[in-house]
């Protein structure tokens, strides 16, 4: 189990035919209660699939009753059309849950997400999606385990986590992403649950701090999706009212191991790149200064060719705007010092990068903050994978 591991959800997954290799593609999570409140994070993206602009309305009035979600189509920059298809499918959903009303209310309480090639979203599209929604609610099972593979694009693993609080709530969560993962957020939809009591504006709180500290801090190629939604929903069945600070760190952790799992199937990568910034004067420059080592593809390029080349470091911070002296700076990979106040150190030969986890290290000498971008390196298999992903 992975979001109906808190109580109060059920969950259901299903081939609809949007994937031509007939892998379930059609999703949908259901809070049951008691109680329900929800916090929603988007992509910063201007270009905004139809979705985001549902489900930011959605957002706005908090207590979601559910979210479906389906792969095998962005259904972005598909016009009035596929903003009618989503407002569609919440209804669709609605009704099937025996919500439906004139009114539309019942459907303003239904989160839509889709993520797949961005401009697909015909009148075939829509049929697939509607026409199966009794269907998926009909599915609906509190130990599912289908969910998590139906939201799944050009992913190669499912990604889940749990927490188990001691004191008796329970935090379950599932997510997609492979590519174009870049602050803002990734190419990612996230479905957080928890049975804990708490109100929206405590989930708000709570959420926007883990994924900061977490998904925002995760740049595999530089580019952000129009798809991004991470979403938080809350049952209250547990029964119990945790204190916040503890249940936002609890959620951070949830947070931060999706992140890393979405980092350790990014498309092509060979390395895992974890960059941490040591020694700066905020943690805006510490994640300014990570970012742009992160974002350099001739840095990423030599992670590939296993080559420790701390100069294509040095050169990407100094274009940034963080508060440092470049001839202060160090730097070490996987442990080993190669840059000492910006001149060579250790004989590069002396660091081994042909594991897959690499880590980088940047003291600059300048504060006492810290912060760690995540990423990977720029390999052959990515390209491909990327030329070949609208065929």
């Amino acid at each position: 189990m992975t979001v109906t591991a808190p109580g109060g959800f059920r969950s259901s997954g299903l081939a609809v035919g949007l994937k031509t290799t007939g892998k379930p593609d059609l999703a949908l999570v259901v809070n049951d209660g008691p109680q329900r409140a929800s916090a929603v994070v988007f992509t910063s993206n201007r270009a905004q699939a139809n979705p985001i602009l549902w489900s930011r309305r959605v957002a706005q009035h908090g207590a979601a009753r559910a979210i479906v979600l389906n792969s095998g189509g962005a259904n972005c920059f598909t016009g009035d059309f596929g903003y009618e298809t989503t407002r569609l499918t919440a209804e669709a959903v609605a009704a099937a849950l025996g919500e439906g009303d004139p009114a539309g209310y019942a459907a303003a309480r239904i989160l839509v997400c889709s993520t797949g090639l961005i401009g697909t979203g015909d009148q075939v599209f829509r049929d697939k999606i509607v026409d199966n929604v009794p269907a998926l609610v009909e599915a609906l099972d509190a130990d599912d385990t289908t969910a998590p593979s139906a939201i799944l694009t050009t992913d190669s693993v499912e990604k889940t986590a749990t927490h188990v609080s001691p004191d008796g709530w329970t935090i379950g969560a599932m997510a997609k992403g492979a590519g174009m993962l870049a602050p803002g957020l990734a190419t990612m939809l996230v479905v957080i649950t928890t049975d804990a009591v708490l109100d929206d504006a405590a989930l708000d709180r709570a959420l926007r701090r883990a994924t900061s500290a977490s998904f925002d801090r995760l740049d595999s190629d530089g580019c952000m999706s129009t798809n991004d939604q991470v979403t938080l929903l809350a049952s209250g069945a547990s029964g119990v009212a945790p204190d916040e600070d503890a249940f936002a760190a609890a959620l951070a952790a949830v947070c931060d191991s999706l992140a890393a799992q979405l980092q350790a199937d990014a498309e092509g990568a060979s390395h895992d790149i974890d960059i941490e910034v040591r020694g700066a004067a905020s943690v805006a420059d510490a994640v300014e200064v990570g970012r742009s080592v992160a974002r350099n593809n001739l840095f990423k390029a030599a992670i590939f060719g296993n080559d420790p080349n701390w100069g294509r470091v040095l050169a990407a911070i100094g274009t940034t705007e963080a508060d440092f002296d470049p001839y202060r700076v160090d730097v070490a990979f996987n442990g080993v010092r190669l840059c000492h106040a910006g001149a060579p150190d250790r004989p590069v030969e002396e660091c081994d990068l042909t594991p897959r986890r690499t880590h980088v290290e940047i003291d600059l000498f300048a504060g006492e903050h810290t912060a760690t971008i995540r990423t990977n390196d720029l390999t052959h298999d990515y390209v491909h994978e990327n030329s070949a992903y609208s065929s």
